[in-house]
């Protein structure tokens, strides 16, 4: 929860990051604790009496011990309580509270999920919401999934390499797609991926397995209609 403060030039600010800015402007390198009392802040910070006074009225951000705390006045349990509902002990709980440890991912989920809450990520700038990766991505022919920062790309159906003749390319071509089995390539190259990227864009996620036979269909979709279209324009007209 962040609240707008209105400066002495008529300017709002965030609460939250004038505070870090005023702090990082009187002391070296900055990245000190969050001050809360009128002795902390400086007169570097350019905020006068009242508004530092204003300022720490609250209410300040909680982060994950305010999250853990909001869940268990939700549930109107106590620390032993919420321990006993996801099965850790209640010193646990304490020190999630106070901010000595934090939670796991998983059971932050568990707990927010107990509250009937649901936790989200939003882009800093825009504020859209970021949804995770998909689970059902596509994975390469050892089940394995591909790397998180690649672009995937489907060149047609799987052909191994290192063939002994163009028979056995055919041979390979044809049992591929009976298997639905398409040929999936990616940039290992930054640079690579970024030229790709700046002229066609950037992916927002991995696509399933289906929509990469999809893709290796409609290559050969493309590729028969092109032949047929080559072989009207080459045939000779009859006399």
């Amino acid at each position: 929860m962040h609240q707008d403060m209105t400066m002495l030039d008529g300017t709002t600010q965030d609460g939250t990051t004038q505070e870090a800015s005023a702090y990082d402007s009187a002391t070296p390198g900055g990245g000190a604790p969050a001050m809360r009392t009128m002795d902390e802040w400086t007169p570097g910070c350019g905020w006068s009496a009242d508004e530092v006074e204003w300022y720490l009225m609250g209410p300040f951000e909680g982060g994950v011990p305010g999250l853990v705390r909001r869940v268990r006045r939700i549930l109107d349990v106590s620390q032993r309580g919420l321990a006993a509902l996801i099965g850790v002990s209640q010193s646990a709980v304490a020190r999630w509270e106070t901010g000595r440890t934090s939670p796991r991912v998983c059971v932050l989920e568990q707990l927010l999920g107990l509250a009937g809450l649901r936790g989200t990520v939003s882009d800093v700038a825009s504020g859209e919401v970021v949804e995770p990766m998909r689970d059902d991505g596509a994975r390469d022919r050892g089940g394995r999934r591909y790397p998180a920062h690649v672009d995937l790309r489907v060149t047609g159906w799987y052909v191994p390499r290192g063939l002994d003749c163009t028979a056995e390319a055919g041979l390979w071509r044809r049992r591929s797609r009976a298997r639905k089995d398409p040929a999936v390539r990616h940039h290992t190259s930054a640079y690579l991926r970024w030229r790709a990227r700046h002229a066609l864009g950037t992916p927002v996620d991995h696509p399933a397995d289906f929509q990469l036979v999809a893709e290796a269909e409609h290559l050969d979709e493309a590729r028969s209609a092109a032949l047929a279209a080559h072989a009207g324009w080459s045939r000779p007209r009859a006399a």
